[in-house]
């Protein structure tokens, strides 16, 4: 995502889900989690909080502070980023140190730069938040101890290390004011975003943000554990590469046995290894048994997500014993980049276990900016959500943070594959020894962590450094442009690229997105154009041109951001604002907004179609315009969407055979207007409904050229079948078809779009009497068999501000409950666009929203997050039609 305004050949994967079971022999793990002491620099303020956390959330749980997403507390409170905070506790140690040859202290995640002191002892200092710290403390520990973590400002060290790098600038130095946010990010191995990004605040926390403990542990002690699934084309064979790292005490040599056991798939197989003093591995090979009935693990809609139980056995001389039990997933994947007959550039496509698949999805951004907030029940809401709406693929943005393991975990359950950005976005990066030192770090350490994961399909080096350094977004004098393509090669091929390749050769890597891929690497890894459409990945956004004109989408390979703003609910904002903030030019509409003139592109973009709302009431005006903004970005990315998958199977003026779709964005940081299609919390904005239908595994797609209509057939399905196209017309002022056209036996091809119907608008009209563009609309679907249907899919005709004939349509609804779910019976009287129903703060999700009502009578369906009544929801269900706005 703009905050301003070998690369990848054939790869085979992965992989393993790990599950933290252990039996361990010769370890004694104790947690540190709970509650510590924090206090302030000058010691203020001193108080109780939770590890894992913050100092935001401590402050918040004890009183301290409001919410601070309430109003313009984003403001209010960066005196807490910019002050240095300590956490401190005293533990006594639970085991005999006597009977341990070394005690290590661990930090999953630190944010972001503190020293350690045990018992007044400096143990070590951490600079990286992505980075997993393990300080030796064997001649440091008593019986009862006292640990610190002191804590420097995020803030003011960037601002340092900006300083003291004093040979060059390296751009950007700070956000855009409209951002709001704290300057040099650049240069502290941080969440990016947590600067400011133009959809999120400024809150640059500090804190134990993940798991610490202390491991205890004689002879060898394992540090990381993982396996990578290969295939061998020749001998149509799968076989395992298990890769097992330690920590070796011994001065000499220790030697093993290594069990491992796939029961399922009749696999049994004992090893001798040798592992060396220090930091020593031991890799096995593992062959499946060819007589076993072995499932792949297959995308969301092309298959099942089939894993194994795997048992791994290692006991070594001495005493070492570690039993791990993980699941195991076998799938391969290739970024297929090769000549195109008829097309200059190269593909830029995915194989999974050797089938082409169509990236249908969006791009995911931290849910929160307080990471100790994000609970399983909210990972689960927004990943399920993102299933529900027919997606098969996430990026985790480069902005944000490598997700927790429960992420992955959800993802390889779902079927959902990760593209997953390394953590650089929209910044040049300085490449100094200790600045690689740590990044090298953070790699190695996250590469190793994540591997295993099925769902993760491709590692990209960056968020849109390649193309800021192209298009000179930083505004660098000619003179000195070599400077920063020399630090860029240096840290994304020479030292993450080579990582990469060293610890993971079973997933493509490209260095960044957008790219060229493999024409970038030709470049010099710097493409003069990574934008341009015949190579890799593409990022486009246009807020002037009329959104419902595909002509100006760019027809490329593949489209890995898109996307256009909307405001979240109503019920949503109310939780964070005063009555005084309700309406689209208060100054907390302003405040809100972070990316520069947006609230008025969002206005622009509606008026072009639909009458802007002239509401005397200022809070009726503001929820009309969120409702007119939601449809505006809905209806947008929908025309996007649709044209991507329609030009997947067809090369046009050398353009097209688009292969993605992951419009921005997914997920909410916060309250606030975004790109986003889930609001903070996870309610549904009507894009997310309209995403459920253009990602349907079956769609017919129109669009106009030279007057004329054409309908596409798109089918995600791995087989060609024949179904019936049926075109309806409907007059806006009547409840029933004007004329109906059906068109039997269309060949909808397997994984492809093809044209099946072509019509000039005039004859279309003739056929249908009295209908005009502006009194009719067209509706179509593909009819088979139950599963082989399609959703209905519409064309308007012209812009719905200059429809004649539209009515109120009295819209009724009544509830009841089936279940653990809620039917709701909708009544009209005339065809109503964009239906909306809201169930206000009750969360949970609708079976469909946001639809073109054409019937009299309809049944949707409410699916509850959490109990409610029917008698609650009926209380809280407002309805809303187009016909509304006035």
């Amino acid at each position: 995502m703009h905050a301003f305004g070998p690369a990848p050949a054939c790869a085979l994967s992965v992989l393993l889900l790990l599950v933290a079971l252990w039996r361990v022999g010769s370890t004694e793990v104790h947690s540190l989690q709970g509650s510590w002491r924090l206090s302030n620099g000058n010691g203020s303020l001193v108080l109780g909080g939770d590890v894992p956390g913050c100092v935001h959330t401590a402050l918040l749980r004890h009183g301290l502070i409001q919410d601070p997403y309430h109003r313009f507390n984003d403001l209010a409170y960066a005196w807490i980023s910019l002050d240095n905070w300590t956490y401190s506790r005293d533990f006594k140690t639970p085991f005999d140190i006597r009977t341990w040859q070394k005690v290590s202290l661990v930090f999953d995640g630190v944010d972001t730069v503190a020293q350690i002191v045990v018992n007044n002892v400096t143990v070590g200092r951490t600079d990286n938040m992505f980075n997993r710290y393990s300080f030796d403390i064997t001649n440091v520990i008593k019986e009862v101890n006292a640990i610190h973590v002191n804590f420097v400002s995020a803030v003011w060290y960037a601002a340092e290390q900006s300083k003291n790098h004093e040979a060059y600038k390296v751009p950007p130095e700070c956000p855009p004011p409209v951002q709001k946010g704290q300057c040099h990010v650049n240069f502290i191995r941080k969440e990016q975003c947590s600067f400011s990004w133009d959809w999120g605040p400024s809150f640059p926390t500090q804190g134990i943000w993940k798991d610490v403990r202390i491991e205890a542990y004689n002879l060898c002690h394992l540090l990381y554990f993982s396996v990578s699934p290969q295939y061998v084309q020749n001998t149509q064979q799968w076989s395992l590469k298990i890769e097992l790292d330690f920590d070796v005490i011994s001065s000499k040599p220790v030697a093993a046995l290594t069990t491992v056991s796939i029961p399922e798939l009749q696999t049994q197989q004992t090893f001798t290894v040798e592992i060396r003093p220090g930091e020593g591995s031991a890799v096995l090979l593992v062959n499946i048994s060819k007589a076993a009935a072995l499932e792949t693990w297959w995308p969301r809609g092309h298959g099942n997500q089939t894993g194994y139980n795997m048992t791994t056995t290692f006991i070594a001389d001495g005493g070492c014993k570690i039993e791990k039990h993980s699941k195991v997933y076998f799938r391969t994947v290739e970024l297929v980049e090769e000549p195109i007959p008829g097309s200059p550039g190269l593909s830029f496509y995915f194989r999974i276990n050797g089938l082409p698949i169509f990236m249908k999805g969006s791009n995911w951004i931290p849910a929160d900016s307080f990471q100790d907030r994000v609970t399983s029940k909210r990972l689960r809401i927004l990943l399920q959500s993102a299933a529900d709406a027919n997606m098969n693929m996430l990026r985790v943005w480069g902005g944000g943070i490598y997700e927790q393991d429960e992420f992955y975990e959800m993802c390889n359950e779902l079927g959902i594959m990760i593209w997953q950005d390394f953590m650089f976005a929209v910044a040049l990066y300085p490449t100094d020894h200790s600045f690689l030192d740590s990044v090298r770090a953070e790699i190695t350490h996250q590469v190793k962590r994540l591997k295993s994961h099925p769902s993760i399909i491709l590692w990209s080096g960056n968020n849109e450094n390649e193309a800021a350094i192209a298009y000179n977004w930083f505004s660098i004098p000619s003179a000195k442009k070599s400077v920063y393509a020399d630090d860029y090669v240096t840290l994304y091929v020479k030292n993450i690229r080579e990582i990469v390749i060293a610890e993971d050769e079973t997933r493509p890597f490209i260095t960044s997105s957008p790219t060229n891929g493999l024409e970038s690497a030709k470049e010099g890894w710097l493409a003069h154009a990574p934008y341009d459409t015949h190579f890799g990945d593409n990022h486009y956004y246009n807020y002037v041109s009329d959104c419902w004109d595909w002509t100006t989408f760019p027809r490329t390979r593949f489209a890995s951001e898109y996307g256009f703003q909307s405001w979240p609910s109503f019920s949503a904002l109310a939780q964070v604002s005063s009555e005084e903030d309700w309406s689209y030019t208060s100054n907390f509409s302003l405040h809100r907004q972070h990316h520069a003139n947006g609230n008025d592109q969002m206005l622009h973009q509606a008026g072009l179609h639909f009458k802007l709302p002239q509401e005397g009431d200022p809070l009726k005006n503001f929820k009309q315009s969120i409702y007119l903004t939601q449809i505006m970005q809905a209806q947008c990315i929908k025309s996007q969407t649709e044209f991507y998958r329609r030009s997947q199977s067809e090369i046009i003026n050398g353009e097209g055979r688009t292969m993605g779709a992951l419009y921005w964005q997914l997920n909410d940081i916060w309250q606030a207007p975004s790109w986003a299609s889930l609001e903070y919390g996870g309610k549904w904005k009507m894009l997310h409904y309209f995403a459920q239908r253009f990602f349907a595994p079956l769609l017919p797609v129109a669009y106009e050229d030279k007057d004329a209509l054409y309908i596409y057939g798109i089918s995600d399905l791995h087989a060609d079948y024949e179904l019936t196209l049926r075109v309806s017309l409907h007059d806006w002022g009547l409840t029933e078809p004007v004329c109906t056209l059906a068109k039997e036996g269309v060949l909808i091809k397997g994984g492809a779009a093809v044209p099946i119907y072509k019509e000039p608008i005039s004859d279309l009209l003739k056929q249908c009497g009295n209908c005009t563009r502006q009194s009719c609309v067209v509706t179509f679907s593909l009819e088979g068999e139950e599963e082989l249907s399609s959703p209905s899919n519409y064309h308007f005709l012209s812009s719905l501000k200059d429809a004649v004939g539209l009515k109120n349509p009295q819209l009724l609804a009544s509830v009841s409950q089936e279940g653990d779910q809620f039917q709701i019976i909708l009544e009209a009287t005339a065809i109503a666009p964009f239906v909306w129903l809201d169930a206000g703060n009750i969360p949970g999700r609708f079976s469909d929203n946001g639809f073109l009502l054409t019937e009299k009578r309809r049944v949707i369906l409410f699916y509850p997050w959490e109990t409610t009544s029917a008698k609650e929801l009926e209380k809280s269900l407002s309805l809303t039609s187009l016909t509304d706005i006035s």
